[in-house]
C-alpha cells in the first residue's frame, strides 16, 4: 500500500518529465529535418545562394527551439499569455530604446572607425561635400572624439570659428582631404 502511495506522489512530475523530454527531442529532430532538407534544396536546385541559406536554416532553428521552449514553459505551469505580454513588453523596450540611443552608437562607431582606418589624421584639412553642386564644410581638424570630429573652420569670410562634425557624417557624405 505504501508503494501505491509513493508511485501516486510521482506519477505526475514523472509524466511532466516525460512529456518535456518528448518535446525537447521531437522539436531537436524537427530542427535537424529542416536544417538538412533546406541544405540539400539549396544544393541540388540552386535556388537561393548560401549567403541567404544560413541565415534561413539558423532562424528556422530558433523558431523551432523557441515554440519547444514555449511548450515546455507551458508543461511546467507558467502561461502562455503571461510569457507573450514578457516578450513583447522586452521587445517594445528594447526597440525604443535602441532607437533612442542609434546615434549615438552610430557616432561612436564611426568614431572607432576614424580612429582604427584613418580616413584623416588631426591636422589634414577636409571637407565634407553635401552635393557636387555646392560647396560643404571645410577646415583643418583639430580634434577627434567619440562622438565629434572639431574643425577649425576655413570657409570664406570666417575666422576662428570651430565646427563641430558628427562622426558618422563622414560615412554618409563625400569628403575630400588635404595633408
Amino acid at each position: 500500500m505504501e508503494e501505491l502511495a509513493i508511485l501516486a506522489t510521482w506519477r505526475e512530475p514523472l509524466i511532466v518529465a516525460a512529456q518535456v523530454f518528448l518535446i525537447l527531442v521531437l522539436a531537436w529532430l524537427a530542427q535537424r529535418v529542416v536544417t538538412r532538407g533546406i541544405t540539400r534544396l539549396g544544393q541540388r536546385y540552386s535556388l537561393l545562394p548560401v549567403e541567404v541559406l544560413m541565415p534561413l536554416r539558423g532562424l528556422l532553428r530558433w523558431l523551432i527551439m523557441g515554440s519547444a521552449g514555449m511548450l515546455v514553459l507551458e508543461r511546467l505551469g507558467v502561461s502562455a499569455e503571461v510569457l507573450w505580454t514578457a516578450v513583447t513588453g522586452f521587445t517594445a523596450v528594447a526597440a525604443v530604446a535602441f532607437f533612442a540611443i542609434w546615434s549615438v552608437l552610430s557616432n561612436m562607431f564611426c568614431a572607432v572607425l576614424i580612429f582604427s582606418m584613418g580616413p584623416f589624421r588631426l591636422g589634414d584639412v577636409v571637407e565634407v561635400v553635401d552635393s557636387a553642386d555646392k560647396p560643404g564644410v571645410k577646415g583643418r581638424v583639430i580634434a577627434i572624439n567619440l562622438f565629434y570630429t572639431t574643425l577649425e573652420d576655413h570657409s570664406e569670410g570666417v575666422s576662428g570659428a570651430v565646427v563641430q562634425i558628427p562622426n558618422s557624417l563622414f560615412f554618409q557624405r563625400s569628403v575630400r582631404r588635404w595633408r
